[in-house]
Protein backbone atom coordinates (compact mmCIF):
# COMPACT_ATOMS: atom_id res chain seq x y z
CA UNK A 1 0.00 0.00 0.00
CA UNK A 2 3.00 2.24 0.52
CA UNK A 3 4.23 1.80 -2.78
CA UNK A 4 1.08 2.36 -4.20
CA UNK A 5 0.96 5.57 -2.42
CA UNK A 6 4.45 6.45 -2.95
CA UNK A 7 4.29 5.84 -6.78
CA UNK A 8 0.96 8.42 -6.88
CA UNK A 9 2.66 11.01 -5.10
CA UNK A 10 5.30 10.78 -7.80
CA UNK A 11 2.90 11.00 -10.40
CA UNK A 12 1.06 13.60 -9.03
CA UNK A 13 4.14 15.74 -8.24
CA UNK A 14 4.96 15.19 -12.29
CA UNK A 15 1.88 16.04 -13.46
CA UNK A 16 1.70 19.19 -11.72
CA UNK A 17 5.41 19.93 -12.28
CA UNK A 18 4.07 19.64 -16.30
CA UNK A 19 1.05 21.53 -15.68
CA UNK A 20 3.08 24.77 -14.28
CA UNK A 21 5.73 24.81 -16.98
CA UNK A 22 3.09 24.96 -19.52
CA UNK A 23 1.56 27.15 -17.67
CA UNK A 24 4.62 29.57 -17.46
CA UNK A 25 4.87 28.56 -21.11
CA UNK A 26 1.17 29.76 -22.23
CA UNK A 27 1.79 32.98 -20.27
CA UNK A 28 5.66 34.35 -21.59
CA UNK A 29 3.71 33.39 -25.21
CA UNK A 30 2.94 36.66 -27.34
CA UNK A 31 2.82 35.00 -30.82
CA UNK A 32 4.98 34.43 -33.90
CA UNK A 33 7.49 37.33 -34.72
CA UNK A 34 7.27 38.21 -38.39
CA UNK A 35 10.67 38.48 -39.18
CA UNK A 36 10.18 38.58 -42.73
CA UNK A 37 9.81 42.27 -44.50
CA UNK A 38 6.82 41.44 -46.69
CA UNK A 39 4.12 39.36 -46.74
CA UNK A 40 1.62 38.69 -48.87
CA UNK A 41 -2.01 37.07 -47.63
CA UNK A 42 -5.01 35.98 -50.33
CA UNK A 43 -8.51 36.28 -48.88
CA UNK A 44 -11.10 34.41 -50.55
CA UNK A 45 -14.89 35.41 -50.02
CA UNK A 46 -17.14 32.83 -51.36
CA UNK A 47 -20.35 33.47 -48.78
CA UNK A 48 -23.17 35.71 -49.67
CA UNK A 49 -24.18 35.37 -45.47
CA UNK A 50 -23.60 39.24 -44.34
CA UNK A 51 -22.07 37.97 -41.25
CA UNK A 52 -19.60 36.38 -43.46
CA UNK A 53 -18.97 39.46 -45.85
CA UNK A 54 -18.42 41.47 -42.31
CA UNK A 55 -16.29 39.24 -40.75
CA UNK A 56 -13.85 38.95 -44.11
CA UNK A 57 -13.26 42.66 -43.93
CA UNK A 58 -13.01 42.94 -39.77
CA UNK A 59 -10.59 40.01 -40.78
CA UNK A 60 -8.77 42.02 -43.51
CA UNK A 61 -8.16 45.31 -41.36
CA UNK A 62 -7.12 43.51 -38.28
CA UNK A 63 -4.37 41.81 -40.23
CA UNK A 64 -3.03 44.65 -41.89
CA UNK A 65 -3.32 46.68 -37.86
CA UNK A 66 -1.72 44.00 -36.52
CA UNK A 67 1.85 45.60 -35.42
CA UNK A 68 3.98 42.37 -36.42
CA UNK A 69 2.86 43.07 -40.13
CA UNK A 70 1.72 46.61 -40.45
CA UNK A 71 3.72 47.91 -43.09
CA UNK A 72 4.85 44.89 -44.33
CA UNK A 73 1.73 43.12 -45.71
CA UNK A 74 0.29 42.74 -49.21
CA UNK A 75 -3.66 41.72 -49.44
CA UNK A 76 -5.42 40.32 -52.49
CA UNK A 77 -9.81 39.96 -51.95
CA UNK A 78 -10.51 37.05 -54.55
CA UNK A 79 -14.57 36.98 -54.42
CA UNK A 80 -16.22 34.44 -56.14
CA UNK A 81 -19.48 32.48 -56.04
CA UNK A 82 -21.52 34.08 -53.72
CA UNK A 83 -19.17 36.64 -52.31
CA UNK A 84 -20.38 38.76 -55.50
CA UNK A 85 -22.43 40.56 -52.85
CA UNK A 86 -19.66 42.49 -51.61
CA UNK A 87 -19.13 44.40 -55.02
CA UNK A 88 -22.88 44.89 -55.52
CA UNK A 89 -23.72 48.35 -56.19
CA UNK A 90 -27.18 47.84 -53.72
CA UNK A 91 -25.12 46.73 -51.19
CA UNK A 92 -23.30 48.24 -47.92
CA UNK A 93 -20.09 48.12 -48.71
CA UNK A 94 -18.96 50.76 -50.68
CA UNK A 95 -16.91 52.76 -47.98
CA UNK A 96 -15.13 49.62 -46.77
CA UNK A 97 -14.20 48.32 -50.01
CA UNK A 98 -12.37 51.82 -50.73
CA UNK A 99 -11.29 52.09 -47.20
CA UNK A 100 -9.15 48.67 -47.58
CA UNK A 101 -8.49 49.73 -51.61
CA UNK A 102 -6.82 53.08 -50.22
CA UNK A 103 -4.61 50.34 -47.84
CA UNK A 104 -3.63 48.57 -50.65
CA UNK A 105 -5.70 45.87 -50.80
CA UNK A 106 -6.50 44.57 -53.94
CA UNK A 107 -10.11 43.97 -55.16
CA UNK A 108 -10.41 41.14 -57.55
CA UNK A 109 -13.73 39.69 -58.99
CA UNK A 110 -14.10 36.14 -60.41
CA UNK A 111 -15.20 36.90 -64.26
CA UNK A 112 -16.51 33.09 -64.57
CA UNK A 113 -18.86 33.88 -61.57
CA UNK A 114 -20.65 37.00 -63.18
CA UNK A 115 -20.54 35.06 -66.70
CA UNK A 116 -22.67 31.93 -64.39
CA UNK A 117 -24.69 34.40 -62.97
CA UNK A 118 -25.60 36.20 -65.16
CA UNK A 119 -24.12 39.62 -63.73
CA UNK A 120 -22.54 42.86 -65.60
CA UNK A 121 -19.77 45.11 -64.31
CA UNK A 122 -22.27 47.76 -64.58
CA UNK A 123 -24.13 46.04 -61.52
CA UNK A 124 -21.23 46.45 -59.55
CA UNK A 125 -18.44 48.78 -57.93
CA UNK A 126 -16.60 50.47 -61.01
CA UNK A 127 -13.71 50.65 -58.45
CA UNK A 128 -12.89 46.86 -57.95
CA UNK A 129 -10.29 44.29 -60.86
CA UNK A 130 -11.36 41.37 -62.48
CA UNK A 131 -9.33 37.97 -62.84
CA UNK A 132 -10.87 34.98 -65.39
CA UNK A 133 -11.12 32.49 -62.10
CA UNK A 134 -11.18 33.00 -58.96
CA UNK A 135 -9.82 29.76 -58.18
CA UNK A 136 -7.23 30.31 -60.26
CA UNK A 137 -6.20 33.45 -58.79
CA UNK A 138 -5.97 31.38 -55.27
CA UNK A 139 -4.16 28.55 -56.96
CA UNK A 140 -1.56 30.82 -58.92
CA UNK A 141 -0.93 33.02 -55.44
CA UNK A 142 -0.40 30.28 -53.11
CA UNK A 143 2.15 28.86 -55.39
CA UNK A 144 3.96 32.17 -55.48
CA UNK A 145 3.81 31.48 -51.61
CA UNK A 146 1.02 33.76 -50.67
CA UNK A 147 -1.03 32.66 -47.57
CA UNK A 148 -4.91 31.72 -48.22
CA UNK A 149 -7.31 32.56 -45.77
CA UNK A 150 -10.57 31.58 -45.61
CA UNK A 151 -12.45 32.97 -42.88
Amino acid sequence: MKKISLLLLIALAGFMIKANAQDQKAESFTGATAHKKHYQAVYQLNNDDEKVIKATLKNINNALEDPRLKGKLEIELVVHGGGVAVFKKDKPYEQQLKDLQAKGVILAQCLNTMKERNISKEELFDFISFVPSGNGEIIIRQQEGWAVVHP
